[in-house]
C-alpha cells in the first residue's frame, strides 16, 4: 500500500486494510518504520502535540499500561507532528518506555487518514495492527484516554487468547 493512500481517498484506514509502512525519524534520531514491527501487534497512536494536556494524558496512559501490552506482545508507536527536538523533550520528561516519532509534514497521518479537526488540529486516533499488518480496530479519543487504552487493551486480550476481534 502506497503512503500516498489517505492523501487520495481523505478516508480513515477501515478495519481489514493493510497499514501503510513509514519511515519516520524518532525522539532519538533514529528512523523507525512500521516494518520493523511485523510479526507482532502493535498500537500506532497519532496525537496533536507532546504540550498538550489530553495529549499528554494519553502517553502517559500508554506508559501506564505497557507492561500489559508487552505481555501480548504488543509494541506502542506514538506519532505526532511535533519536531524531533520537542519529542526528546517530552519523551524523556515523561520517561515513555515506547517509540515516540515524529510527522511534521503528516505524510504518515494523511496515509493512515487521520483527519484534521476545524482544519488545524490532528485528530487523536489510534489503530490496532495485527502482526501481518492488517487493521483490526481503529478507535479515536478526545478527552478520555483512559477509556481510550482499556479498549484497546480489552480488544487485545480477547484477540491475543484466541477470541473474535469485536
Amino acid at each position: 500500500m502506497s503512503m500516498s493512500r489517505g492523501m487520495e481517498n481523505n478516508t480513515r484506514l477501515q478495519v481489514g486494510e493493510k497499514a501503510p509502512d513509514f519511515n519516520l525519524e524518532s525522539s532519538e534520531g533514529e528512523m523507525v518504520s512500521l516494518s520493523d514491527f511485523d510479526g507482532q501487534w502493535k498500537v500506532v497512536f497519532f496525537y496533536a502535540l507532546n504540550g498538550s494536556p489530553t495529549c499528554k494524558r494519553g502517553c502517559l496512559n500508554f506508559k501506564e499500561q505497557y507492561s500489559l501490552f508487552r505481555s501480548v506482545d504488543c509494541e506502542i508507536i506514538g506519532i505526532s507532528q511535533d519536531p524531533k527536538n520537542d519529542h526528546k523533550e517530552f519523551k524523556e520528561e515523561n520517561d515513555l518506555p515506547f517509540p515516540i516519532l515524529g510527522d511534521p509534514d503528516r505524510s504518515t497521518a494523511k496515509a493512515f487518514g487521520v483527519p484534521m479537526h476545524l482544519g488545524q488540529f490532528p485528530s487523536k486516533s489510534s489503530f490496532v495492527i495485527a502482526p501481518d499488518r492488517t487493521v483490526r480496530h481503529v478507535y479515536d479519543w478526545l478527552f478520555r484516554p483512559r477509556n481510550h487504552v482499556a479498549k484497546i487493551l480489552a480488544a487485545l486480550s480477547d484477540v491475543t487468547e484466541g477470541g473474535r476481534f469485536e
